[in-house]
């Protein structure tokens, strides 16, 4: 099963006892697929699909050969987490954390996955249209970021990604983690620290180096 920091098997609460979240239309579905109500799990599934696969895609690169067996891990990891789901934040929230503990945990696990995926999604950006070294300097910051997620303890990581590369508020991700926002605060706090660092070792020699010829 997969245990989400935070959010301990021993702690479930039955389903029938969460309050109503406002807003989130697919908290009922929760209740149905832990039922097992005909087509429920598919319901869900396609819901929060699109954007598993793209917290995904995010942590592991797009060119990643594992994309599709993290999407299936996690898929079957939000269906078995979903009797400790709480209510606290949404139920797309708590599939994005899923899929994001899933992909972190492949990246350190698997030695065949790429750290250095060089891939640029360039649809992204048609309309600002940057220049070469531009579309370099955003490969790199993302390679080093990717990195820096293997090596931080879990709980900074995990903080890290939700912040900086899902772009979650410090009062999301708290809900998302079960943490107290100041302790989300400090963890992001550290985890920029170490990403600023991380980004100075990486980009500087690059500046230092880049007029050699003239």
């Amino acid at each position: 099963m997969l245990r989400l920091i935070g959010s301990p098997a021993a702690e479930q609460t039955p389903t029938k006892a969460l309050p109503a979240v406002p807003g989130d239309p697919l908290r009922p579905l929760v209740a149905r697929v832990i039922s097992r109500e005909a087509g429920a799990e598919r319901t869900l599934l396609m819901a929060v699909g699109p954007a598993m696969l793209g917290v995904v895609r995010r942590v592991l690169g797009s060119n990643s050969p594992d994309l599709e067996d993290v999407c299936q891990e996690s898929a079957i990891g939000l269906l078995t987490a979903l009797p400790t789901f709480r209510a606290e934040c949404s139920v797309l929230h708590f599939a994005c954390r899923v899929a994001l503990l899933t992909a972190l945990a492949t990246r350190r696990q698997r030695d065949r996955i790429s750290r250095d995926d060089d891939s640029i999604d360039l649809d992204r950006f048609i309309d600002d249209q940057p220049s070469p070294a531009e579309l370099v300097d955003a490969t790199r910051r993302r390679q080093c970021l990717r990195r820096l997620l293997d090596e931080l303890p879990l709980a900074q990581a995990e903080v890290l990604a939700l912040h900086v590369m899902l772009g979650y508020t410090v009062e999301e991700t708290g809900a998302m983690t079960n943490a107290p926002n100041n302790t989300v605060r400090s963890r992001l706090r550290r985890g920029l620290t170490a990403l600023r660092d991380a980004l100075a070792d990486t980009l500087e020699p690059q500046v230092a180096t880049g007029d050699c010829d003239e």
